[in-house]
């Protein structure tokens, strides 16, 4: 259980890293989040 835990974690900074690299100001990372958003909206429909 303690190495799925470990895994989590490694995955959760690794997916951060991508996201910040992907979105130099703060104007890009509210597209970014505005863009999950509405992806999670259309997923649930």
């Amino acid at each position: 259980m303690n190495l799925l835990r470990r895994l989590a974690a490694v995955m959760a900074v690794a997916i951060g890293m991508v996201s910040l690299a992907g979105c130099n100001t703060v104007a890009g990372v509210g597209k970014d989040i505005k863009k999950g958003g509405e992806a999670i909206e259309k997923a649930a429909k």
